[in-house]
């Protein structure tokens, strides 16, 4: 009989285009409020807070990783019937806003001084307000499911006073203070810059060899090496390791400076390595951090010889002025007129620091600077994933956490910016200093501190500062901490460190919950930490070796559906994934392949049903449902342990290799061949089975699913619907193993017939025997479909035969191909496949025959040569026979 088809597969266009759907779609979900969170909710609470990009940037394919998992938990856990915030945001990111709007103001031949501070921020603001709203747009192509309602910035007034608040709490405690120390510092920016925001690569420079001291061998005198020749303006010192016997007797003296009206100490200490160059460095401890080291531990002196722009300065020689690259040269050649070039290395590759906004060799730099003690900070954050408040995933990245929080140096969190937060230090008329709480009033006179706060000090506060801490809110009281951070394990450091650093310190403050209880000192209850994002060949994606790729091309080309399921696919904790057009593609055809396969079970009848009792159903129904149950568990457990990569495997090969490619053609036979009762049953577990399928898709591919979803069930949407429960199905191992038998027997006589060169679905007349004996005679119906055979009648005559062993015995397969072959077609073809392996057994036997090549090659490499000669050694005999068998 035929199924009376569903009128909802109407609703269906006849292939997917996610073009013409996904932005309609995902209004539509912002419209309903699927995404609001309610903090009156008596739901089970589940946050997460968005790693806030940049406001002057555009959505990377790091982002959309990132998003792409956070939406996946989100989306999964609003099924399983949680309250849940993803709330979103953007990163003020001072050195890059200030850049582009200082480059705007160059463009109208302006600068920010001529304009003055606060007429500058203005323009700021200004630039925010008209551009900062591309990184949203981006999100909501993606199909990020945030509560937009609490969209925050991190120079928003609440968390301008969450920012003072802290400041003023850590000063007061001691924890910030003001010194002299060794920074990055940009020229071009002038200003410290963070360790994150310092690229190192390698250049070709100079290692310039010269003498201190007198040029007679008789007399005290010391040759040291530098790429920098020219802050030997700065040098106090040469430092020599205590051991080295060489220059024992120089320990404690003092050598003339070649320039400077100074004399250069001779010290002694274990950072030097005697084996390298002479043994002998140079120290300026004002421009080196190693040497700042050396510095304090002989309390040299630290004279600063260059300007905020990088230019000699204060030396009082005639190389003040001189931009640091000239100073190099002009030094080098006078150090060379008075004899002291030893020697000279050039080209001379090493590793050199740049700025990553302004693209300068970054200096090292002695500078006043604001500083966050970080021990007991530091220590606390080394607790709580210690004593199992926050959870690490993977745990492999544990001894990684531990090292950079257990061995943190203080932190420098001033800017000498004019856009981000000011520090609220107010300086008096007599040198006095007082830290102002954002309830208090400054003293009258008294001046703000010009610098702001590194951006990370505000975004360090993010998981609390946008719920509105330091107010006691309904949204801390039900989401803090927060569920799971997740993030790149590159930024592990820089950023997720300082927020377990405050979050820590406040956590008294911020984690009380709605009842007055105490929670967990922490910003969040685990920490997923995925890998960087590669290309196709393995190489890190970036905008200067021109493999980055805009997620949104591939939104275009393919659909969010396939950016994302390729990115969840290749995501596992703490590893790397490998990405490329092709793997997008083949995301793209699986999302179609989805639809199709819901399309045709729509228009073949199928429509929610109540299951019939499992002794009703077929073999294929039972095996199909107890699969099906097999992949809920397997996606639930791999969701919950943060292994995305297996999830989507699990439910790719689901889809693809049993449910499409298997149970809907056995489907087709089913009801074609049942009852009204046996079509209905087959109907229902089509329609049970793409049910629990779609929402099991859904937090990775959540647009073709709701389409499909909807036309399926008439219900209102998958984003509210509840998340698939156990069923109670098992996977009955009869009914698996008759259906594994069946597949096995379709696909060799599907091979067979290939190799007999019949068309496909060219149906032949066959006659299958031990079918009893094999246990399978009640998937006979399924395999003449499925491998297009019909039953031998009077006078059949076999012209080919074919043995398939399955589980229980063995099925010869009998078919007349009699006027069924073109067989001088058939000859050409078979004789051209013949030639292609007898190419391959003669290159593979000549390999093998090789005695140097087995002498040097590995033994995996033998071994495959030897597989592929044994391949090719039966094929040959399978083609020979299969041409020796063509009638003539």
């Amino acid at each position: 009989m035929t199924a009376t088809p569903n009128t909802r597969a109407e609703s269906l266009p006849k292939s997917w285009d996610p073009q013409a759907v996904e932005s309609e779609l995902y209004q539509g979900w912002v419209d309903a409020g699927y995404f609001t969170a309610d903090p009156a909710s008596d739901k089970p609470a589940y946050s997460i807070v968005l790693p806030p990009p940049n406001v002057t940037g555009s959505l990377h394919m790091g982002h959309a990783l990132d998003h792409t998992l956070m939406d996946a938990l989100t989306r999964r856990k609003r099924m399983q019937g949680f309250e849940v915030l993803w709330l979103p945001g953007m990163d003020h990111a001072g050195i890059a806003t200030q850049s582009v709007v200082e480059k705007q103001l160059a463009a109208d031949g302006t600068t920010k001084e001529d304009l003055g501070r606060e007429k500058f921020i203005e323009k700021v603001w200004d630039w925010k307000r008209e551009s900062g709203g591309t990184i949203g747009d981006q999100m909501r192509r993606i199909g990020d499911g945030v509560d937009w309602s609490r969209d925050r910035f991190t120079m928003d007034e609440g968390l301008s006073r969450a920012v003072r608040t802290i400041f003023k709490r850590l000063y007061d405690a001691g924890l910030i203070y003001q010194a002299e120390r060794l920074v990055n510092w940009s020229p071009v920016l002038e200003t410290a810059i963070s360790d994150l925001e310092v690229k190192y690569s390698d250049v070709e420079g100079e290692l310039v060899s010269f003498r201190y001291g007198s040029m007679s061998d008789a007399e005290p005198h010391l040759v040291v090496a530098t790429t920098r020749v020219e802050t030997m303006l700065g040098d106090t010192a040469i430092a020599v390791h205590p051991d080295d016997e060489r220059y024992r007797a120089l320990v404690g003296t003092t050598l003339p400076h070649p320039f400077l009206d100074r004399e250069i100490r001779i010290v002694a200490d274990g950072h030097v390595d005697p084996e390298f160059g002479t043994g002998a460095v140079k120290v300026t401890p004002a421009h080196d951090p190693n040497d700042f080291e050396i510095g304090l531990r002989h309390q040299l002196p630290m004279p600063t010889m260059m300007d905020t722009k990088g230019r000699i300065a204060d030396t009082g020689t005639e190389f003040d002025g001189m931009d640091r690259f000239e100073a190099r040269v002009a030094i080098r050649e006078a150090l060379a007129a008075q004899g002291r070039i030893v020697e000279e290395k050039r080209p001379y590759l090493h590793s050199v620091g740049h700025s990553e906004r302004s693209g300068e060799p970054i200096e090292p730099r002695l500078s006043l600077q604001w500083w966050v003690k970080v021990e007991s900070l530091a220590k606390a954050s080394g607790d709580a994933v210690r004593n199992g408040d926050t959870v690490i995933h993977p745990p492999s990245l544990e001894p990684r956490w531990f090292s950079w929080v257990d061995d943190m140096h203080d932190w420098c969190i001033s800017r000498q910016l004019w856009w981000g937060h000011r520090i609220p230090i107010w300086h008096g008329p007599d040198g006095q200093k007082v830290c102002v709480g954002p309830d208090e009033t400054p003293p009258e006179g008294w001046e703000q501190d010009p610098d702001v706060l590194d951006t990370w000090f505000s975004s360090a506060l993010w998981p609390f500062s946008t719920m509105g801490w330091p107010d006691r809110t309904p949204e801390l009281a039900k989401f803090y901490p927060t569920t799971v951070l997740v993030t790149g394990y590159d930024i592990l450091f820089f950023w997720v460190a300082r927020m377990m650093m405050f979050g820590t310190f406040v956590g008294d403050d911020a984690a009380i919950t709605a009842d007055g209880a105490r929670g967990p000192q922490v910003p969040f209850q685990n920490v997923f930490l995925h890998g960087l994002i590669r290309d196709e060949h393995g190489s890190k994606m970036s905008k200067s070796k021109g493999n980055g790729i805009d997620p949104l091309d591939w939104v275009e080309l393919f659909g969010a559906d396939a950016l994302r399921f390729t990115l969840a696919r290749g995501a596992s904790p703490g590893g790397d994934l490998s990405i490329g057009e092709d793997h997008a593609r083949a995301s793209r055809n699986f999302a179609t392949k989805v639809f199709n396969a819901t399309r045709f079970a729509l228009i073949n009848g199928a429509a929610p049903a109540e299951l019939p009792a499992l002794d009703a159903l077929t073999d294929a129904d039972r095996w199909i449902l107890g699969r099906l149950e097999q992949v809920r568990a397997e996606v639930d457990s791999a969701f919950d342990a943060y292994e995305f990569s297996r999830a989507c495997e699990s439910l790719y090969h689901f889809a693809w290799d049993e449910f499409c490619d298997w149970y809907v053609e056995l489907a087709k036979v089913q009801i074609g061949a049942q009852d009204a009762t046996g079509a209905a049953h087959t109907s229902a577990v089509l329609a049970t089975v793409l049910d629990s399928l779609l929402k099991l898709l859904h937090p990775v591919m959540p647009f073709v699913t709701e389409v499909l979803w909807k036309a399926l069930t008439g219900a209102e949407s998958l984003v509210v619907a509840p998340w698939p429960q156990p069923s109670g199905i098992a996977l009955e191992p009869a009914a698996a193993k008759r259906v594994s038998d069946m597949q096995k027997l379709v696909t060799e006589v599907r091979r067979f017939r290939s190799d007999q060169g019949l068309a496909d679905r060219q149906k032949v007349p066959a006659r299958l025997s031990g079918t009893d004996a094999a246990d399978i005679t009640s998937q006979l119906a399924a395999v003449h479909a499925l491998a297009w055979l019909t039953g031998a009648e009077d006078g059949f005559t076999p012209t080919a035969s074919i043995e398939v062993r399955l589980t229980d015995g063995t099925v010869l397969v009998e078919v007349d191909t009699s006027g069924t072959v073109d067989v001088a077609a058939e000859r050409r073809r078979l004789e051209k496949d013949l030639a292609a392996a007898q190419k391959e057994l003669t290159g593979t036997t000549a390999k093998l025959g090789n005695e140097a090549f087995l002498a040097k090659a590995p033994e995996p490499v033998v071994a495959k040569i030897r597989e592929r000669q044994r391949l090719a050694t039966e094929e040959v005999e399978r083609i020979s026979t299969r041409l020796g068998a063509l009638p003539t």
